[in-house]
C-alpha cells in the first residue's frame, strides 16, 4: 500500500513536470486544482474519517505532540530565518512545510506499511487531532501573517479562519455527520477525498522546479532536515516523557518524520508565497522520506527506542 501511495505520488509528480515543461495546461492550471482540492477534495476525506475517531484520554500525549512540534518550529524557524538572512516568505514556507506533514495521505499507508494494521488508529488520532487541525489554525495563521505587504490583524486572521472549508468540514464531523451515512454519500464521499492525492500532486509537479537560486538552496536543505529528522527526534523524547511505548510510540515518531503535508504547500504557492522553495520543499522531502521512513522505523525497532512492543 505505501509503495503504491508513493508510485501515485511520483507519477503525478512526474506527469506534472513533464506538462509544464511541454506548456500542456495553461499557467493559471496549478491555483485552479489547489482551489479545487481545498473547497471540494479535502472536506470530503475530513467528513468521511472524522465521524470513526474515539478520543481515549490516554492519547493525550499523541495529540499533544504536533502542537508542540509547532511551537518548536515557531521558535526556530524565524530565529534561523534572522541568522541566516531569508526572506520573509520563505520563513513563512519553512513554518509551514515543518510544522505540517503529509500525516494522512503519506502517513496512514506508511504507517501500515511499516508497522501493521493495528497501529492505524494512533496514525489517524495524530491527524485528525493534530495535523489536521492546526492546518485550520496555525496554517491559516501563517498565511494571513506572511502573506501581503501589511500583516493583517487578529480579527482579519480570524476570518480568514473561519472561511476555512476543512475547519467547517471538521465541526460537521465531529458534531452531526453520522459514523456510517448512507451508501451513496459515503461513496461519494470517498471518491472525492480519493481524487487529493493525484490533483494536487499534479499541481504541484507543475509549479516543481528541483533547480533552485543559489540563495534559496539553505533554505530547502534546512527545511528537509528539520522536517524529515530534527522533528522526529523531538517527537521521540516528546513520546518518552509522555509514557508512550510499543506502537503508539512508533507512530508519534513516524507521523512526526512524514513529508511536509501537500496541502500546505497548495496553500503557500496559491498564496504566493516562495512557491518554488515551497514546491521543492515537498519535492525533495517526499523523494528523501523514503529512505528516512524506512530508517526511523528500523531504528526504532532494531535499537529499542519504543520500548515494550
Amino acid at each position: 500500500m505505501a509503495f503504491d501511495a508513493f508510485a501515485l505520488i511520483l507519477a503525478m509528480l512526474g506527469l506534472g513536470m513533464l506538462f509544464s515543461r511541454l506548456r500542456v495546461l495553461p499557467v493559471s492550471a496549478s491555483d485552479v486544482l489547489n482551489r479545487v482540492v481545498l473547497h471540494v477534495c479535502l472536506p470530503a476525506a475530513i467528513l468521511l474519517h472524522m465521524p470513526r475517531l474515539r478520543f481515549d484520554a490516554g492519547l493525550f500525549g499523541l495529540v499533544a505532540t504536533p502542537w508542540l512540534l509547532m511551537l518548536a518550529t515557531i521558535l526556530l524557524v524565524p530565529l534561523l530565518g534572522r541568522a541566516l538572512r531569508w526572506r520573509r516568505e520563505e520563513v513563512a514556507v519553512l513554518m509551514l512545510c515543518v510544522a505540517l506533514g503529509n500525516t494522512s495521505f503519506v502517513g496512514f499507508p506508511m504507517v501500515t506499511a511499516l508497522l501493521g494494521e493495528q497501529a492505524l488508529p494512533y496514525a489517524v488520532v495524530y491527524d485528525q487531532f493534530g495535523t489536521l487541525l492546526l492546518l485550520s489554525t496555525f496554517g491559516l495563521m501563517v498565511i494571513a501573517r506572511y502573506s501581503g505587504e501589511t500583516p493583517p490583524g487578529w480579527r482579519e486572521i480570524a476570518l480568514r479562519v473561519v472561511k476555512f472549508p476543512p475547519l467547517w468540514a471538521t465541526v460537521f464531523g465531529l458534531t452531526l455527520m453520522p459514523e456510517s451515512p448512507p451508501a451513496w454519500i459515503a461513496d461519494g464521499l470517498r471518491k472525492l477525498a480519493d481524487a487529493l492525492l493525484p490533483l494536487v500532486m499534479l499541481a504541484v509537479g507543475l509549479s516543481l522546479r528541483l533547480r533552485l537560486p543559489r540563495e534559496e538552496l539553505l533554505p530547502l536543505a534546512v527545511g528537509v532536515s528539520l522536517a524529515l529528522l530534527a522533528m522526529p527526534a523531538l517527537a521521540l523524547l516528546l513520546g518518552h516523557l509522555f509514557g508512550m511505548q510499543g506502537d503508539m510510540l512508533r507512530v508519534n515518531v513516524l507521523e512526526s518524520a512524514m513529508p511536509s503535508m501537500i496541502t500546505a504547500v497548495a496553500l503557500a504557492i496559491g498564496n504566493g508565497l516562495a512557491p518554488r522553495l515551497a514546491a521543492a520543499v515537498l519535492g525533495y522531502s517526499i523523494l528523501l522520506s523514503m529512505l528516512t521512513l524506512p530508517l526511523w522505523s528500523w531504528l526504532l525497532r532494531a535499537g529499542g527506542l519504543a520500548g515494550v512492543a
